[in-house]
Order: structure tokens, then C-alpha cells, then sequence
């Protein structure tokens, strides 16, 4: 098979007029030939850090969309089904990513669970963690978002990082906002990578520790503007990643939408292209080719390298995606689960008292990163209950796993009117987590997401929309298109309900992310990231 068009020499920073030569899945020559086609030819996008989990599909149903937008592979933390089944969870996503073209690559969940401050599904301890490393199927420690233990020399994680070491493996990390001493410390324990900077100052100290800085533009958190303009001087030590796409977006685009961002800025190309395509298979050691002779044929046909619409995708040779069709296979898949807690009751979510003064998470628009406000609470019968008014609604997360008391707090910028919307996907534990403008419809949506066995879901009175989520109660059994469909319905009924929020499905995930200051909702309680503790919902 020869393919034509302009072959894009990344590193050696040069476009020619050529043919690459492909047999047996294998690039045979690249030569340079005159013809007519204008099409560019260049080595396939990798995403350097992703949670396929948080596209709601599994891998083989997220390869069918994310190879239509030049995705050839992925650096894949299978974190959240870790934290529902444990190891079985992982190895789960490594077989069925196997039966698709798409070439995943996983690491091992360093921080199952990420704290002990919330109820997780399985634990996998530093045992596992060599067992996994072991395996040939995973590339690295996944990201180490147990900061503390690592720079208060936690003996469990160390151990973990040593395995990694010890199978010459690299260590993801995870560290927003870590800046001087405790950074230095961080990274000399040999953790390489941070995908969680949000300002131009900390990206640029841990670039100048040698640190590898991956920016990231997911659904919620999006660094791109604060971060992109480091790209000039440090191109060579940084990548470009979603960490978490939810579907709707992956339709959209993928790693292809940031080379068109970063282009439309003035960034040079060559150096673009260098993070979307080279750098990661080479920090992560990955099986993709860079389309060079005797590598496999991993590569991607684009119409320009403006917009890079991607005109064909291959993938060891194979045409996987042309012109908007996928040709990525449909296989069929177990849906393995962890869903116990029974239905609740309204005075689950009650919260009895007189005070004057409550704790209310801010969340942030793009940010996984939240405030800690303090405000005067409405209180109706003894019970405090959400202001729709001043935007103070009431949040609870709810135990999946066992029957347990629910947690409440408050929390402010969701911005909703009436109604209520909850979600089982919740980093990292997945415990279900809801707002709502009324008690009533925050326990109806709950009890939706409990009969669906995991899902998000939209609720106002009677009405209501759902998609579930059968697979660890965070994946869905359907397409990736239908199970887009029913999250862009239900998004808009969340924005029809009065969120405010670009991805208010999104932000709610991350509001029961305890390793991401400040104030976030555990199962068990209010808790503040800077003081790593549980906080009371009154203030003293």
C-alpha cells in the first residue's frame, strides 16, 4: 500500500512531497516523489493523560469516535474503575482495549483510594501496584495524587514509586499547585510529569526542575490559555492531554482541537506537533509509531495544519477512519458493577440546625480547584435548606458501596432554579453525588441514579432524564453516539433547570475530589484540601 501527500518531518522541523510504503502493518520507505496530493501526512495525536472512564464509554466504544479526530493512542489511567473493582478493574480496560485498533496504553493507579477520608470500592496497596507494574500491559505508575505521603516519606508510597523505578517505568504526578521546597522534594522522588498546573508561574518552576509539564483542556478543567505560551521555550518537555472527555465533547474533537488552538496563536507548527505527536511516545515509551521506516503504521492523513481535519486515520496499517466514518469494529462487553446501597428516604438528606453561619464550597468555572465561602443558610423547619435566591444549594454525596449515613453541605455557582442533578461518576471514589433546589427532588434524582445502577440524570418534579451507567455505575453498555446524544439532552435540561456552568455534569464530578483543594464533599463529611482534614458545616 503507498499513501501520498506532504510528509510533516516533525523533528526535523521539514514538509515534503513523498509516498510511504506500508506492508504487514509496517512503514517499508518514505520517499520523497512529486504528485498532486495536498493532503498532509504526519504521525498520529496521542493524548498524554486521559481517564477513558469519564467519556462514559469503555475503551473499545471510545476508540470509535476518538479515531475519527486522529487519535492513535493514549496514555490511560484507569483510576476511576480501579477505585469501583480494584485490579479487576484495571485489567478489565487493558482486555477490552486489546480488541480495537486503538493502541492504549495503561498505567497503574497509584491512589486507590486517593485518601482514606472517603468510602472507595477496592484498595490497591503497594503488593498490587508491583504485580500491575509487572504486567507488559502497563506503561507507568499513574499519577501521584498522594502529594503529602510523598513528601512526608509515607512508607506505602514509596514503595509504590520504587516498584515503578524498580521495572524502569515512569511515574506520573500530580501536584496542583506545589510550588519551592515541596515541589523540589516531590519530583526528586522521581515523579516526572504534571498534568494538574493552572497558572503560568507553577508550570514554569516545575519545567525548570525538570519536571515535564502536560497541559490539559478536559470538559471542566481547562489550562490551555494559562499555559500554552510556554510552548515556544519548553516545547520539548511538554504534551497536550484531556484527562477527562465527556462524550459530547469527544464527538467534537480531541488532541486535534488543541494543535488548532495552539497554531491560530502564532506557535510554530513543527513545535505544536512535536507535544501532540512525539513527546509522549517517547517519555512513555509507547508502542506507536513516528512515522519513520520500519515503524509500525501509525499515522494521519489532514486536509491542512490550520484546522488538521483529519481526512484518515491508520493504525498498523489499517484504515480505521475516513472522511467522518469510523471503521473500529463493534465488540461485546461484560458490564462488571459494584452498586449495593439501597434507595434513600427525604430525611436522609435533612440538615437539622440553628446555625448562623455555614461553610459553602464556590466552585469555579473550568477549575477543578474550589473556595471555601462562608454564608448565612436558609433554614425552613429546623432544617437548612437550599436558597435558590443567593445561589446556596444544598450538595450531598451518598455511599454507594454500603448503607451509610448521607453527607451534606452546601455549595454555590451551580446556579440552578428548580430541580436537581446527580451523578455516580465522582472522582475519584464514585459514590453518587447531587445539587438540588429542594430536598424532594435531590432524593428523587438519587434514587434514580440507585435504580439505574450508576448514571447522571436531570430531575424537576416529574420530569426527568437519564443515562445509565451499568459499567462500574461509570461507563455505559451503548455507543458512544447514543450515549453522547443522552448527555447532551440531559446537560441541556441541567442548563434549562438555571446552571450557569459550561459542564455542570463535569464540575459536579470533581466536588467530591478530596486531593483537589479547598473545601470538596466526601461520604463521610465536609473536607478542606489545605488542611487535609475534615471541616464542620457551621462555623464556630
Amino acid at each position: 500500500m503507498q499513501i501520498q501527500g506532504q510528509i510533516v518531518d516533525i523533528e526535523n522541523h521539514r514538509i515534503y512531497s513523498g509516498e510511504v510504503s506500508v506492508a504487514n502493518g509496517k512503514i517499508v520507505s518514505i520517499i520523497e516523489k512529486q504528485h498532486d496530493n495536498k493532503n498532509f501526512i504526519l504521525p498520529g495525536f496521542i493524548d498524554a493523560h486521559i481517564h477513558i472512564e469519564s467519556s462514559m464509554l469503555v475503551p473499545s466504544e471510545f476508540a470509535k469516535i476518538a479515531v475519527l479526530h486522529g487519535t492513535v493512542g493514549t496514555i490511560s489511567d484507569p483510576h476511576e474503575i480501579a477505585n469501583v473493582l480494584g485490579k479487576d478493574g484495571v485489567y478489565y480496560m487493558i482486555e477490552n482495549g486489546k480488541k480495537v485498533p486503538l493502541k492504549f496504553h495503561f498505567g497503574a493507579p497509584s491512589c486507590v483510594p486517593a485518601t482514606f477520608f472517603e468510602t472507595a470500592g477496592a484498595v490497591i496497596d503497594s503488593g498490587q501496584i508491583k504485580e500491575l507494574m509487572a504486567h507488559p500491559d502497563i506503561y507507568y505508575l499513574a499519577e501521584m495524587m498522594n502529594y503529602p505521603g510523598v513528601l512526608f516519606d509515607d512508607e506505602e508510597v514509596l514503595k509504590k514509586i520504587a516498584w515503578a523505578k524498580h521495572f524502569n517505568k515512569p511515574v506520573d504526578g500530580h501536584a496542583p499547585g506545589l510550588r519551592g521546597e515541596a515541589v523540589q522534594k516531590y519530583i526528586s522522588a522521581g515523579i516526572t510529569t504534571d498534568h494538574e498546573c493552572f497558572t503560568y508561574d507553577e508550570a514554569a518552576e516545575k519545567l525548570s526542575l525538570g519536571m515535564k509539564v502536560i497541559v490539559r483542556e478536559g470538559s471542566a478543567a481547562k489550562n490551555f490559555e494559562a499555559l500554552i505560551d510556554l510552548l515556544p521555550n519548553h516545547y520539548e518537555n511538554m504534551m497536550f492531554c484531556s484527562d477527562d472527555k465527556h462524550p459530547d465533547d469527544l464527538i467534537v474533537g480531541h488532541i486535534n482541537q488543541l494543535c488548532a488552538r495552539a497554531v491560530a496563536k502564532g506557535h510554530d507548527v513543527f513545535k505544536v506537533l512535536q507535544m501532540a505527536c512525539i513527546n509522549p511516545v517517547k517519555h512513555y515509551n509507547m508502542t506507536v509509531g513516528l512515522l519513520q521506516p520500519n515503524d509500525a503504521a501509525d499515522f494521519i492523513v489532514v486536509e491542512d495544519l490550520t484546522h488538521f481535519k483529519v481526512l484518515q486515520t491508520y493504525i498498523d496499517g489499517e484504515l480505521v477512519a475516513e472522511n467522518g466514518q469510523s471503521f473500529v469494529k463493534h465488540v461485546d462487553f461484560e458490564k462488571p458493577n459494584n452498586f449495593t446501597t439501597a434507595p434513600k428516604v427525604l430525611a436522609d438528606f435533612k440538615a437539622v440546625s440553628d446555625a448562623k453561619t455555614i461553610r459553602v464550597i464556590e466552585a469555579l468555572e473550568g477549575q477543578l480547584i474550589t473556595n471555601e465561602l462562608h454564608g448565612t443558610p436558609k433554614i425552613k423547619d429546623g432544617n437548612l435548606v437550599s436558597d435558590v435566591d443567593n445561589d446556596i444549594l444544598k450538595m450531598a454525596v451518598v455511599n454507594r458501596y454500603e448503607n451509610a449515613p448521607v453527607a451534606v453541605a452546601f455549595i454555590k455557582n451551580f446556579g440552578l432554579k428548580k430541580g436537581a442533578i446527580a451523578s455516580s461518576v465522582a472522582h475519584d471514589c464514585h459514590n453518587i453525588v447531587v445539587v438540588g433546589t429542594s430536598d424532594e427532588d435531590i432524593l428523587n434524582a438519587v434514587n434514580l441514579i440507585i435504580q439505574n445502577t450508576g448514571g447522571i440524570c436531570a430531575v424537576n418534579g416529574a420530569e426527568q432524564k437519564s443515562l445509565a451507567l451499568p459499567v462500574a455505575g461509570i461507563m455505559s453498555d451503548q455507543n458512544g453516539w447514543e450515549a453522547g446524544r443522552w448527555y447532551q439532552e440531559i446537560d441541556a435540561m441541567a442548563k434549562d433547570l438555571g446552571s450557569t456552568l459550561k459542564a455542570p455534569f463535569m464540575t459536579l464530578s470533581f466536588m467530591a475530589l478530596l486531593v483537589i483543594p479547598d473545601l470538596k464533599l466526601s461520604d463521610k463529611g465536609l473536607f478542606s484540601g489545605n488542611s487535609f482534614s475534615f471541616v464542620d458545616l457551621e462555623v464556630s
